[in-house]
């Protein structure tokens, strides 16, 4: 029989904002730039105390390719000026043929980049407040006040307690899709394997720092306690799929991922490694999403979408080329919410597709720039023009739809039955 308190209590009013982020990963905080750069009053609430999500705490510190496999560039816009912010004051493996922007000739080389976690964390910081963003670190939602089908505010609390907040439009890049499911936004669970990378130095990688000067050296890796990769490969039978949207669920992952990883180092000698970091988030990867108006599947490979926001490419496989339809982001009836991230609607591989950092951040600045012109054209979320954001999408350098002649040969069949769609 589950038990309740009752309690009754007068929360003080924070303040009054255009556009509140919640959730400081990069999709959020590409939301917040996109917002702030258009002149909007932007509050970004994190609820650690480090920019970047998974990309920094998560320790997935690696930009996953943002071009074709053939030399040919698909993911640009913020995604690019990311990727650059990433490792303008640290170390990067961007391979030669990609340093300077696209290569003249064709390659199979993707264009990728590992960096450091840390100092593109406090980068983002000094990006997001040197562009007017206000950041409230430390800080939880811990409901969202719903009039109907619109958000009126949000609870949140933090070391001054517990306050109110509003604004015109709310984000939701929680990774969890948080607000959208406390406002009653329909949202699908994810599931989630047993994976925890830690970050690791041995005698052998300092020696390696030393002689070649360059810290892309320093990590070793090997810092694990659940190895299982992103196909789901080797699960132990005996530990369950994660929802991530659970407390217990939370902490019985991380305990037993924490002494696993314990039974690993024990393997070694002690004074031969040491650990660098381990994250401080779950490292889950699918969680909850949006049950969008439109939900991305892997059989939309090739497939021109009339409300699509911009291309992405596949991370793992060459050639591969999606679009992130608008309706993704958003669901009909709920005027003021979108999300962006990991919590964009998407269905099985495609949900991966979407969730990493490239076409995270391109999803996080549609957010942004939706949240703009929703609040300029008094337009609900739900019902905007698509066709002007996509010209502000374009404008900030992406590209909306992916270009048929990259389509592999016998593959265009898909890219033509919406061939009559410009290439912005």
């Amino acid at each position: 029989m589950e038990a309740f308190i009752e309690r009754t209590e007068k929360i003080p009013f924070y303040r009054n904002y255009d556009v509140i982020v919640a959730g400081g990963g990069v999709a959020g905080v590409a939301a917040a730039l996109s917002a702030v750069r258009e002149g909007k009053r932007v509050l970004l609430i994190e609820k650690t105390c480090i920019l970047g999500g998974l990309a920094t705490i998560g320790h997935i510190n690696f930009f996953v390719p943002m071009c074709n496999g053939r030399g040919k560039q698909i993911i640009a816009g913020m995604a690019e000026e990311l990727l650059r912010l990433s490792v303008r004051y640290g170390y990067d493996t961007i391979p030669a043929e990609w340093k300077n922007g696209e290569p003249a000739e064709p390659t199979n080389v993707r264009y990728v980049t590992r960096f450091s976690p840390w100092i593109f964390a406090i980068a983002l910081t000094d990006l997001l407040t040197s562009s007017g963003v206000q950041i409230l670190f430390d800080t939880i939602v811990t409901d969202v006040i719903m009039k109907g089908r619109n958000c009126e505010g949000l609870l949140i609390q933090n070391k001054s307690g517990r306050s109110y907040c509003t604004a015109s439009v709310y984000v939701d890049t929680t990774g969890d899709a948080d607000l959208l499911f406390r406002a009653g936004v329909p949202t699908v669970q994810g599931k989630n394997y047993f994976t925890y990378i830690g970050h690791g130095v041995t005698v052998e990688s300092c020696r390696r720092v030393a002689e070649t000067g360059n810290f892309a050296c320093l990590n070793a890796g090997g810092v694990c306690g659940g190895r299982i990769d992103l196909y789901g490969h080797n699960q132990p039978s005996d530990v369950p799929l994660y929802k991530g949207t659970d407390g217990d669920d939370v902490s019985d992952y991380l305990i037993r991922n924490q002494r696993l990883m314990l039974e690993n180092l024990k393997k070694a000698p002690p004074k031969s490694r040491d650990i660098l970091s381990i994250p401080s988030m779950p490292q889950f990867r699918t969680t909850r999403r949006i049950d969008g108006n439109v939900t991305l599947k892997e059989s939309d490979t090739y497939r021109h979408f009339e409300d699509s926001v911009g291309a992405i490419c596949d991370f793992d496989r060459r050639d591969f080329l999606y679009e992130i339809p608008y309706g993704t982001l958003v669901r009909d009836g709920f005027p003021n919410l979108i999300t962006a991230g990991r919590s964009a609607s998407g269905e099985g591989y495609a949900w991966d597709v979407l969730r990493v950092i490239p076409p995270a951040i391109v999803s996080g600045q549609a957010a942004g720039l939706a949240a703009v012109q929703s609040i300029d054209s008094g337009r609900g979320l739900d019902k905007l023009d698509v066709e002007a954001l996509q010209r502000a999408m374009a404008k900030g350098g992406n590209r909306i739809h992916f270009d048929d002649s990259l389509v592999p040969e016998g593959k265009k069949e898909a890219a033509d039955s919406h061939a009559d769609i410009g290439h912005i």
